[in-house]
């Protein structure tokens, strides 16, 4: 199951996993209201969808004017937006994210996900944030660092140290990224997660970590423990013959074309 961006910093705020102040908002009269709270030099405006690419297809737009953010809104919600993840037809935005902006100073990629090789959590990690990782493993794939951790005995201060030392960061940045790994990896474990990407995860001027993106995906097996994220499950960013599939109990995954597959278990499916 995915979830939104704001959702996944709501769980992050709950793990004390650094983040920007935002709201997510409806409407235009929302937008405005919530801008006059924030105080910020930069506005940012992100398109809630369950699709990566957001930026490329114009669902991230940042203004320096307060006064603008409202307009921003106005012309992101109802557009449908197309990226390499929603395919041809896009999904239409109806909800935005409305941030204050941080002083970037550096930008890079963390995620957490499990190792097929060896079933262990691990974290893969690289300078190049802001990109798509699949583009780097493709032309830079000696920039990408993983790093398992054995569930057995969990997560220690030395992955923290291994990871600062690798992505090149200040000393006084060791300390706050075992920190920051520590939480994510309780985040993890402790919810179900089967992928948690930040990118980027940013170093700012004032030697801040702040995780200025973030997109969680959960494992369906595990909801039934936590009720507060089957909650958060947006139906109408869902294909309606899978939500109705779901509601009696069956996997159905939509296919194109005319040729359907009934299979049952020991893995012919596959």
């Amino acid at each position: 199951m995915n979830v939104h961006e704001y959702q996944a910093k709501a769980l992050f705020r709950q793990y004390n996993i650094p983040v920007p102040r935002g709201k997510m908002v409806h409407s235009v009269q929302e937008g405005e209201s919530w801008t006059r709270e924030l105080d910020s030099p930069v506005y940012v405006v992100k398109a809630q969808i369950h699709a990566g690419g957001r930026g490329k297809a114009g669902g991230v737009k940042l203004t320096k004017k307060k006064t603008e953010v409202g307009g921003l809104v106005k012309e992101m919600l109802g557009k449908v937006l197309v990226t390499h993840q929603t395919g041809p037809e896009g999904k239409e935005v109806q909800k935005v994210l409305i941030e204050e902006g941080v002083n970037i100073q550096r930008e890079l990629y963390l995620s957490i996900l499990i190792d097929r090789d060896t079933g262990w959590p691990t974290f893969i990690v690289s300078t190049q944030g802001g990109m798509e990782i699949e583009e780097v493993a493709a032309h830079s794939p000696e920039k990408i660092i993983k790093l398992g951790v054995d569930p057995s005995a969990g997560f220690k201060p030395f992955h923290g140290r291994v990871v600062a030392a690798r992505l090149g960061l200040e000393k006084e940045l060791v300390a706050p990224m075992v920190t920051f790994l520590s939480d994510l990896y309780r985040l993890f474990i402790e919810k179900g997660v089967a992928l948690l990407e930040i990118n980027p995860l940013v170093v700012t001027g004032e030697k801040t970590l702040i995780a200025l993106d973030a997109k969680v995906a959960f494992d369906d097996n595990s909801l039934f423990k936590n009720w507060d994220v089957k909650e958060m499950r947006d139906l109408a960013e869902e294909d309606p013959l899978e939500v109705r599939a779901s509601q009696y109990g069956l996997n159905y995954v939509k296919l194109d074309g005319e040729i359907g597959c009934m299979v049952n278990g020991a893995g012919l499916a596959m």
